[in-house]
């Protein structure tokens, strides 16, 4: 399949391998600090979708410290983007949150920030650190979107509406320089493949930078994982799946870089769809698809 990969678009942007390291900042969500509840999006894993970050009682040197030293045993890259991965990473103490920005900064190997987080809790304040950082490095945030559709929103417990997502995208694109990326979930049991594909026209209208596109991942431990072992419910099989990304792709712009398209869910937690373990038959089976 052709499009803008981040290994192509981070190479042609830094002329070499540049790898995300995944760092926690400490941070929580309204969905589970009891502001808007407890339990967490339906299919979040207690840690936040930050299964592969660093320690959080380390301090954001010493994740990036002992997250390069594995790195380097299978690359002599020293570029290095800190992405704040798990939970939501612009909700807290603005003033400690741009602090472990400023601190995975200045790491000299650090070349910009990844900073995932939710629509609805970038303040006033974080809008101006954003903006700050932006003139200083590169800035990406991410954004979860997973559905445009309203019933399906609910039924994951994603906590904001529609209007408050595209609020946050026109306050972002209003900042110089800084990037945002969307991310959106396929394969809902409530959704059709039509109503999959309305998402991925929604996100072709918007002016944003990338895309990261996962499969639904059933997990052990969530809400969706309890609920899957009590009575399964279908979820494409990989061709099924590739055969669809096949679609998906020649709807988005050729210019949005894609960051992924399959999920990435610890293996250790899966109960399915279990293809999406084999990472590696999954990847090339997808780089040689002709879609």
């Amino acid at each position: 399949m052709n499009y803008r990969s981040a290994n192509s678009y981070y190479r042609e942007l830094f002329g070499d391998k540049v790898y995300r390291i995944a760092l926690d900042a400490g941070c929580t969500c309204p969905n589970r600090d009891g502001t808007l509840g407890t339990r967490g999006c339906i299919f979040c894993s207690g840690l936040g979708s930050g299964e592969f970050a660093a320690d959080r009682n380390m301090t954001i040197t010493e994740q990036l410290s002992q997250a390069k030293e594995k790195v380097r045993k299978k690359s002599d890259s020293h570029l290095y983007i800190a992405y704040f991965q798990n939970f939501s990473n612009t909700y807290g103490d603005e003033k400690v949150l741009s602090e472990k920005y400023e601190e995975a900064l200045l790491d000299p190997e650090v070349v910009g920030l990844a900073i995932a987080t939710r629509p609805d809790v970038i303040s006033e304040e974080m809008y101006t650190i954003l903006s700050n950082l932006s003139e200083k490095t590169h800035v990406w945030i991410e954004l979860g979107l997973q559905t445009i559709h309203e019933d399906t929103a609910n039924w994951m417990r994603r906590g904001y509406d529609l209007s408050v997502f595209e609020e946050a995208i026109r306050r972002l694109k209003m900042i110089p320089k800084l990037q945002v990326i969307v991310h959106v979930i396929m394969d809902f049991p409530c959704e059709t493949k039509q109503q999959m594909l309305e998402t991925i026209d929604y996100c072709a209208r918007l002016p944003i930078h990338g895309i990261k596109i996962a499969n639904l991942n059933v997990l052990r431990g969530t809400d969706l994982g309890t609920a899957y072992e009590k009575e399964p419910f279908p979820l494409m099989e990989r061709d099924e799946y590739i055969a669809f990304i096949g679609e998906i792709l020649p709807r988005l712009s050729p210019d949005m870089v894609i960051y992924r398209l399959t999920g990435d869910g610890a293996k250790r937690d899966l109960l399915a769809p279990l293809w999406v373990g084999d990472k590696r038959r999954t990847r090339n089976e997808l780089e040689a698809n002709p879609s």
